[in-house]
Formats: C-alpha cells, sequence, structure tokens
C-alpha cells in the first residue's frame, strides 16, 4: 500500500484519488479552499442557486466507468442525469433560429434543412462523416492512452480527411484550419459556417488557426449527445466526493500546499502553509502549471521531450441572473446567440486589440431544474461569454452582455432581480490559472500546439492531472486524465490505458 498525496480536489484529482483508493492506496487529498469540485463550484443567493463552471455534460461514460469502478452503485443511482431537448438552439446573425436534436446526427441535418434550407443539413452530414474518420483516428490516443514519447506523430499528422478542391490552372485546396473547413466543405453559408466555428469559440480556441482535427469537438457531442443533472452539474462533483470518501480517501480543506518535498531525485511529499510536511510515496498534482511550478522552484518537471505547456488560453465572463416569474414551457435548456460581427469577435479574442466584441457569441443556460431555484415562479439564468484572459471586465460590459441576452429571454430586464458576475480575475483566483485562462481540450495536428503536457512529470513520482494536463480541459476530459494517472501509478510507465 503506498501513500499518495493528492493536491486540489477538481474532478480530474478526485477521479485519481477514488480509483488510487480502490486499489488499496491510503489517499489523502489537501484542498487550498473549503470545499470540492474545482472548476465546478458554487453561487448560492436567496434561494437562487448557479454552476461556476460548466452546466452541461458530454461524455458521461467516463464518469459511469469511475462509478463501476470504484463501487457498487452506478452514476445513475448518485446523479439523476437527463438527456437534453433539444440539445441546443442556434440564434444566427440574420434572425434564423435552429432547434438540434440531441444524439441524432439524423435529425440534426432534418433541422437545418428545416431552418437554414434544403442542402444545408446534406453539407453538415458530410462533414460530420469525415469528423467521424478524425475521432476514430484520434479518440485513443488523445483521450484514452497517456501521451506518447513520441508525441510528434500525433503534432504533424492530420487526421481529419479534408476534401481537395480542384482549381483552374492552380494546385487543388484542402481545408487545414477549422475556418477553412466552414468555407471549402459547409459552402460558405455564414450560419452554418458560425454553427461550426462556435465549437471552437466555446473553447477559447481560434478557429482561423484551430487544426480542421477539431471537427471531433461537434462530433462528440452530437453523436454522444448533451446531459444536465438534476441540481447542476455541482451533484456530479458532490457524487465523486462522497464516493472517493466511501472508498476512505482522506479530504483535508483550507490545507494550501506550498512545496513538493524531492528526496533521492523524487517526489517525497508536500509541505503545508502552516509548515507541517506529509510525506507520500507518489504525489498527484490537479493544479495549473504556474502553481505547479511555484511548488518546485527552480525545477522543471516536465519530462525531457514532453509536450510544451500550454499557454495564452481565453478565459470566461459568466452573469448569473436571479428572475422572477416562471421559466417558460418550451424553452430550451441551451441558446448560443451568434455575433453578428465574426471578424471583430476573433481579433478582440484572439488579436491585439483585446476587449468585449460588440456583439459577443453568447451562451444561454436556462435550467427546468426545481432545485436551482427558490419556488417555481422564478427563474435561474447563466449567461456566458468566452473573452480574453486577464481582461478587467467594466460594468458596462456586463450590461452589453445582459442586453444581448434580451433577444432570446423575453422581459429580461423587468423581472431581473439580481444578478452577480464571475470575471477571469475570479477564475484566476479560484484556480490558480494565469490570468483566469481556462484549458482546451487536446486536439492532433497543428505542431503538437493544442496537445497538453504528459501525467508522467520529469521528477519520479510525480504526476500531473486535471484540465492543464494530457488530455485537457473539459469535464469528460478532467475524468480521463484521473483515470491515465492511476493506471500510471497503478501499473506503472508500461500502461497503455484501458482496454
Amino acid at each position: 500500500m503506498a501513500r499518495i498525496v493528492v493536491i486540489g480536489a477538481g474532478l480530474g484529482a478526485m477521479t485519481a484519488a477514488a480509483r488510487l483508493a480502490v486499489a488499496g492506496h491510503r489517499v489523502v487529498v489537501y484542498e487550498r479552499g473549503e470545499t470540492y469540485g474545482g472548476a465546478l463550484g458554487r453561487v448560492e443567493r436567496d434561494g437562487f442557486a448557479f454552476d461556476t463552471g460548466p452546466g452541461l455534460l458530454l461524455l458521461p461514460a467516463v464518469y459511469r466507468d469511475l462509478f463501476v469502478k470504484t463501487g457498487k452503485e452506478p452514476l445513475e443511482k448518485c446523479v439523476e442525469l437527463s438527456q437534453v431537448e433539444p440539445a441546443v438552439r442556434h440564434v444566427f446573425a440574420d434572425g434564423t433560429a435552429a432547434d438540434l436534436p440531441n444524439a441524432s446526427r439524423a435529425g440534426v441535418g432534418e433541422a437545418l434543412d428545416t431552418a437554414l434550407g434544403d442542402g444545408a443539413g446534406a453539407r453538415w452530414s458530410a462533414f460530420m462523416n469525415r469528423a467521424r474518420e478524425a475521432w476514430d483516428r484520434t479518440r485513443r490516443p488523445l483521450l484514452e492512452e497517456p501521451l506518447w514519447p513520441n508525441w510528434e506523430v500525433l503534432a504533424g499528422r492530420e487526421p481529419y480527411p479534408s476534401v481537395p478542391f480542384k482549381r483552374l490552372l492552380r494546385r487543388e485546396r484542402r481545408a487545414v484550419t477549422l475556418g477553412e473547413v466552414g468555407e471549402l466543405e459547409l459552402g460558405g453559408d455564414p450560419r452554418l459556417v458560425a454553427l461550426l466555428e462556435q465549437f471552437a469559440l466555446v473553447h477559447g480556441l481560434d478557429p482561423r488557426t484551430t487544426p480542421a482535427s477539431a471537427a471531433v469537438l461537434p462530433y462528440l457531442e452530437q453523436t454522444f449527445g448533451t446531459w444536465s443533472a438534476r441540481g447542476g452539474m455541482r451533484a456530479l462533483a458532490r457524487a465523486v466526493y462522497e464516493r472517493c470518501v466511501a472508498r476512505r480517501v482522506e479530504f483535508v480543506f483550507g490545507a494550501a500546499v506550498t512545496r513538493i518535498v524531492e528526496k533521492d531525485g523524487r517526489a517525497a511529499g508536500v509541505e503545508l502553509a502552516d509548515g507541517t510536511v506529509a510525506d507520500a510515496d507518489f504525489v498527484v498534482a490537479g493544479v495549473a502549471p504556474t502553481v505547479l511550478d511555484g511548488m518546485l522552484p527552480g525545477t522543471d518537471v516536465r519530462a525531457e521531450g514532453d509536450v510544451p505547456a500550454r499557454s495564452g488560453m481565453p478565459s470566461r465572463l459568466t452573469v448569473f441572473l436571479a428572475l422572477s416569474g416562471a421559466r417558460c414551457a418550451g424553452t430550451p435548456l441551451r441558446t448560443v446567440l451568434h455575433s453578428a460581427d465574426r471578424r471583430d469577435e476573433l481579433d478582440r479574442l484572439f488579436g491585439d486589440r483585446p476587449g468585449l466584441p460588440a456583439s459577443p457569441t453568447l451562451a444561454v443556460l436556462r435550467p427546468d431544474d426545481p432545485e436551482l431555484v427558490p419556488d417555481g415562479a422564478h427563474e435561474a439564468v447563466t449567461l456566458t461569454v468566452t473573452v480574453p484572459a486577464h481582461l478587467e471586465i467594466t460594468e458596462a460590459d456586463v450590461e452589453r452582455v445582459i442586453s444581448r441576452a434580451e433577444a432570446v429571454v423575453p422581459d429580461l430586464r423587468s423581472r431581473l432581480l439580481w444578478h452577480e458576475v464571475r470575471t477571469p480575475a475570479d477564475v484566476a483566483e479560484a484556480t490558480g490559472a494565469d490570468g483566469g485562462a481556462v484549458p482546451a481540450p487536446a486536439l492532433a495536428a497543428a505542431g503538437g500546439s493544442l496537445l497538453h503536457p504528459s501525467n508522467s512529470t520529469g521528477l519520479p513520482g510525480l504526476f500531473a492531472v486535471g484540465g492543464w494536463a494530457h488530455p485537457g480541459g473539459g469535464l469528460p476530459h478532467a475524468g480521463m486524465s484521473g483515470t491515465l494517472v492511476a493506471g500510471l501509478i497503478v501499473e506503472g510507465p508500461e500502461f497503455r490505458g484501458s482496454r
């Protein structure tokens, strides 16, 4: 039985802790905050409750597997999950709206034909067939295995089978970026292009430079579905925490780790802010790279030849709205309101004039969940916009976002009781990430710029888990990182993932 210290109580860290405890190890989690969940925090006021992190779950199979492998009660016994229907309503710049069904690629094609005109569904379906090939080629090395030592193979190979376009007296052209996929393969329809590029924007990726391999993002959502949890995604964090406790994982809250102790060239424990030293045979760090670097000053924790640490990712601005009046029947849980000026949006997000765009792409979450409101005569609404990291949010910025939401939330101003705001600075304070940056999922190609450092590090006995390590950000990816770290500790460096 090994002594294992886990730094942080995010979803990836708790997934690793539960799996390691089941394998017979003694696991202690030190969390600097006063609760578990990491990015899955909570804002509660006057009977309203809001998730500070993702409000929906993709690939619930990741957590179903965790609960199967760590106890008798399955995930659905611990968390009430429901498929969202429709999965999303898209409102485009010209006012066109399309309700896309959940986990039905054929249904999505029919919905696009109805909303955008004949042929739109066929073009999107053909794209999704190619996206499936990219998914099949990258799913295992990107999500289910530790990062290959020869990760350059993933960095240089574009798994998306772009369509060749022949041009008179000129070389044929193929889409290399996600933006070019929209331009060349979706007929240039600005609404289909906006639909595609939104999958990059929500993860803080610039579609103009993001590789075509990002086609796996819409494929994942539209093939495997979108799920909500009664009580919000915080309920998932609570269930994972309770499973850890049931497996005798010890949690120490309000305990900031300041240093990773090295002995004989390997990690041997941690030192806490009060000077206490906790010895360990292995240390699992579920913290942002800047935080981890500060725990080992002067030591490069990245393994030789590893992927460089990711940097420069955008952040999120989130506005929580407490509304009087019941949620109208038939209201979609999620609505995406697309920008009227995509070029301005991309320039402000990724160019040299950072700021909130005049009409940012806005995600509006309106859950039909009695646990999130005081009673049936109120509604809790969450607005989310991708913004540059380090951006100082002004009251005018918040007002612009709320005003934009009026287009899809009827009578918003007259119903508004109060609002609260979560800025990039708040994200930075909660996670330690530079400027409040939010990690994106790992993607192949692009020279490895969208991969994340491996879970093994350059310091033996120290492992990295969570969104800033392989395979990157997002709730399912966090769970996958915890699974990989547990496998590497239990089975050693020869571990190659679950079969």
